[in-house]
């Protein structure tokens, strides 16, 4: 079952930098945008791209993110030549296994599923991205190119630069220099962390890189720099479109917001779906007391309050005098009435009580920042969370 490009899903992270959103699920899993958990986004961009094989990586809290994933029909993955397929760490017999070490262990502990469809490429993506890529132009560069890896870049200022791992290259257009975090950049192509390998030649450098005692195992680490060393041909693929890395909790916000600009990410576009596996749950009901301002709202919120600049999941409910500003509700966030939320990130099925206030406007202050609260916990009556707090999940109310 030979095929042209397979795709390898890195979708094990912790999310440790979203604290209380990550406590029970994978960040893969993290609810974005009122319909859909941040994994739906490569998925989609590998169903619109023609590339029906996708291995699923997971690792930390997989139960859920397992569960949504299924066989991949909401994607159109569930084909009889390919599929989604979930990927955990697995212990042979005689072997001495352990979770996945680095992004590079990841797919090594994989090189037997890869081999199954021998395929031509391999592309390497990560779970926790927003944005829509056709990664079949990314195809097609890299073999017009003749490269042994294909690296997705995105342009960025010189001052958000130190941030990245940066791409230079050489007069030729190909990469000769690979730095990560570099304090005084050389280039503003940043790499995004997605990949186009030449199966062949990477299988060769994860067996090398396995039996390195000193390597991370790491693409960007040790993958990389190893195939430059050894003066392989390494291509990058210039991404003009939108594309954010949502694994801090204002980059998750920031992102939620960006949807309420259409022009910036939109939803809507009928030729590029975005799809999702989303419970059956009836319209959402506006009440006669309800003002909805500039919102995302979603299936099965029942809305009585005010709702201004902000994303609803499915289920919210927000009672008569309760007034929601610049935040994100995952489902099934109850506030009831006369409680304000603003700049915030609520956690599924949290409770904000009467007359409490979770967030702040921004005050210009560096201690300023996006409150967050979740999962399922419940905020007591009256209570003030400031700006920037993180109340954790756990049985006290707050």
């Amino acid at each position: 079952m030979k095929k042209k490009c397979i795709a390898m899903l890195l979708a094990g992270g912790q999310g440790s930098r979203l604290y209380a959103l990550t406590q029970q699920v994978a960040k893969p899993s993290v609810p974005f945008g009122g319909k859909y958990r941040i994994i739906d986004f490569p998925l989609s961009n590998c169903a619109n791209s023609g590339i029906d094989t996708v291995g699923v990586l997971t690792q930390y809290k997989p139960m859920k993110l397992n569960s949504y994933i299924g066989n991949g029909q909401p994607w159109d993955l569930d084909t009889s030549t390919g599929g989604a397929y979930i990927l955990p760490p697995y212990l042979g017999a005689g072997e001495k296994g352990s979770w996945f070490r680095g992004t590079a262990n990841a797919i090594y502990q994989n090189i037997n599923f890869i081999d199954e469809y021998d395929p031509e490429n391999v592309l390497i993506l990560s779970g926790d991205h927003i944005y829509k890529m056709d990664y079949a132009d990314m195809l097609k560069e890299h073999l017009e190119k003749d490269a042994a890896c294909t690296i997705a870049v995105l342009q960025v200022s010189m001052e958000e630069a130190t941030r990245f791992g940066i791409m230079n290259l050489g007069e030729n257009g190909y990469v000769c220099e690979f730095e990560e975090k570099p304090k005084q950049p050389k280039s503003d192509l940043a790499s995004m962390g997605i990949y186009i390998f030449n199966w062949e030649k990477l299988r060769r450098y994860l067996i090398d890189d396995e039996n390195d005692p000193n390597s991370s195992n790491d693409f960007g680490k040790n993958i990389i720099p190893a195939m430059l060393n050894a003066g392989e041909k390494l291509w990058p693929y210039r991404f003009k479109g939108y594309w954010r890395d949502v694994g801090t909790i204002t980059s998750l916000w920031d992102a939620n917001m960006d949807l309420l600009t259409p022009e910036t990410l939109s939803l809507y576009d009928s030729s590029w779906p975005i799809s999702s596996r989303n419970d059956t749950v009836p319209p959402h009901y506006v009440g006669e007391n309800a003002e909805i301002i500039y919102s995302i709202v979603t299936e099965g919120c029942d809305i009585d309050g005010r709702i201004e600049n902000s994303v609803l999941s499915s289920a919210v409910t927000v009672e008569k005098g309760a007034n929601v500003l610049y935040s994100v509700l995952m489902p099934g966030v109850t506030v009831k009435a006369g409680a304000t939320v603003q700049y915030a990130i609520v956690g599924e099925n949290t409770v904000i009580s009467e007359n409490a206030v979770v967030g702040n406007p921004p005050d210009g202050s560096e201690n300023w920042g996006v409150a967050t609260c979740g999962p399922e916990i419940c905020i007591k009556e009256g209570a003030r969370i400031p700006a920037g707090a993180m109340v954790y999940t756990g049985e006290e109310e707050f």
